[in-house]
């Protein structure tokens, strides 16, 4: 039903997902392959304009510079229409991009999904495509900074292998 959790250190799932982004006027399609080259802090939540989904969007949102200065995107997946995802940009100035899974087919993949809603999971994909870390059951507040702090660790780690 909810899919099944991917494995750590394995090629995240693909994907190709309508998405919302504040910098394009139209609606756009957003798959993995669009974030290679840069870390990605793929997060998925139940539902635009909820307490708990805010607060996490509002996390990512304030943080949004530290994770490009550690060459990282944030991108939120929900059920939620493009159309929602758009309102919900505009009231809380989000920046990055939202896609739209109505389905959660995407959400499953991720073992994300207890339908009708994508689960609160976060997924960190390092820029060859692999899954890093990952987050289930997260509480919102703070979220995008333990986030940061994991990928601060990860990207060191890289560092120092590719220097040994």
């Amino acid at each position: 039903m909810g899919g099944t959790l991917p494995e750590l250190e394995r090629p995240a799932p693909d994907f190709s997902l309508p998405a919302f982004t504040a910098d394009q006027p139209e609606p756009t399609t957003l798959g993995l392959g669009d974030f290679r080259g840069r870390w990605l802090a793929l997060y998925f939540y139940p539902k635009d304009f909820t307490g708990g989904c805010t607060l996490e969007a509002r996390g990512f949102q304030k943080d949004l510079a530290r994770f490009h200065s550690l060459e990282a995107e944030a991108a939120g997946i929900s059920a939620d229409a493009l159309d929602d995802h758009a309102a919900f940009c505009d009231s809380e100035g989000l920046t990055f991009p939202l896609l739209s899974d109505p389905g959660g087919k995407v959400s499953q993949l991720y073992g994300s999904w207890l339908p009708p809603f994508s689960q609160r999971h976060t997924f960190l994909i390092d820029p060859q495509g692999t899954l890093r870390a990952r987050w289930v059951a997260v509480r919102p507040s703070g979220h995008s900074q333990e986030v940061l702090d994991q990928l601060g660790r990860l990207r060191l780690l890289s560092s120092e292998s590719l220097t040994t």
